[in-house]
């Protein structure tokens, strides 16, 4: 195996890990791994300067390809960044109002804040239908419980959100909200047959595939009509057949957490990545702080190519797709340099995304 591929591999991961600044057991890996990107937890931020050194630090992880810096920016209860970012309300306040332009402003104005401190992906929005009132992981993150309205609105913050510069990523495909059980601690099963799937869940995220969304997440959710071995993010059939064939969609797959108890508790990491990457996704988020499983993930997958369980071809493919969707928004990331603070603190909490917010916190 080529020491270009091994670098080249290691654009499969998205890592996330501890402190305000890139670690040095992080910075060693990247020396031999190229990282396709990293994901901010509150762990990692103090301070809107501090976070765009950060993302200019980032850089370093990756040679000619940049790599992504990411966050969770919902709104509501899921925001990495806090104040002096502007506080937005959860997404059900846009549901509730039916208005696309809101939702567009809304994600306009939230893109202006992200790419001020170097943030390049959010993973936003989530297009699972809140059609099940005990679920404990959606709720007042979905857009609405209506198919159509989710999928009206969640086409609007995509359109706003990449109009504004900042990749966006539709997730959990292909639909976490009727999900009774918690994808951080177990598996959880959705029974439906496979009309009701297409007719409800599926809704916003072929809406986001029509708009042009940058990426899809994938749900650690087993949908037994559609597969009945694996969860969405190791179902060739889910993401291949049906993500890329039926709804068109030819961005990034990004598979959740693997670290999250749905994966990690039938499967080792590493295995569930080799799984991911051959089931079709392009990128696996490892989002805890051991730079060690890291470099065992991509290890693994290297040594998956070398003895055949993960095709070579399909390897390439995620890379080419990674290099295609990241030319759409990373165009002159070389050249980005964080702004002054003065200047930076003036992109954010401004009073215009602060009336939006308002205006949207009015139909709570």
């Amino acid at each position: 195996m080529s020491s270009q591929f091994r670098r080249s591999a290691g654009r499969l991961a998205v890592a996330g890990f501890a402190g305000v600044s890139i670690p040095v057991e992080l910075r060693a890996l990247a020396r031999e791994a190229e990282l396709g990107g990293i994901i901010l937890f509150a762990r990692n931020i103090e301070a809107p300067e501090q976070v765009a050194e950060l993302a200019y630090a980032a850089r370093e992880l990756s040679g000619s390809v940049p790599p992504w810096v990411s966050v969770d920016q919902e709104g509501g209860r899921v925001a990495r960044l806090t104040a002096p970012f502007t506080r937005w309300p959860p997404m059900r306040a846009l549901g509730n109002s039916g208005d696309v332009l809101l939702a567009g402003r809304f994600a306009r104005a939230l893109a202006r804040e992200l790419r001020a401190v170097g943030v390049t992906l959010d993973y936003a929005p989530v297009l699972d239908v809140d059609t099940n009132p005990d679920s404990p992981v959606i709720g007042d993150r979905a857009l609405a419980g209506d198919p159509g309205q989710a999928a009206r609105l969640g086409a609007a913050v995509v359109a706003g959100l990449q109009a504004g510069g900042v990749a966006a990523c539709g997730k959990h495909y292909p639909g976490h909200g009727d999900a009774a059980a918690d994808s951080h601690v177990e598996l959880p099963v959705v029974s439906h047959p496979p009309e009701r799937l297409r007719r409800v869940e599926l809704e916003p995220f072929r809406a986001a595939a029509a708009e042009g969304v940058a990426a899809m997440m994938t749900a650690h959710v087993l949908y037994p009509a559609l597969d009945d071995e694996h969860p969405a993010t190791l179902s060739p059939r889910i993401v291949g057949d049906l993500l890329r064939e039926e709804l068109g969609f030819d961005g990034l797959v990004m598979t959740d957490d693997l670290e999250m108890g749905a994966i990690a508790g039938r499967h080792a990491v590493e295995d569930a990545a080799v799984g991911a990457i051959a089931a079709g996704c392009d990128m696996v988020l490892i989002c805890g702080a051991d730079t060690d499983r890291l470099a065992a993930v991509v290890e693994a997958l290297v040594h998956a190519v070398e003895d055949g369980r993960l095709p070579r071809t399909r390897v390439e493919d995620a890379l080419a797709r990674q290099e295609r969707v990241k030319a759409r928004f990373l165009a002159g990331a070389e050249s980005w340099r964080p702004p002054r603070p003065a200047a930076l603190r003036a992109a954010l909490g401004r009073d215009e995304h602060i009336a939006v917010a308002h205006e949207m916190e009015a139909h709570l």
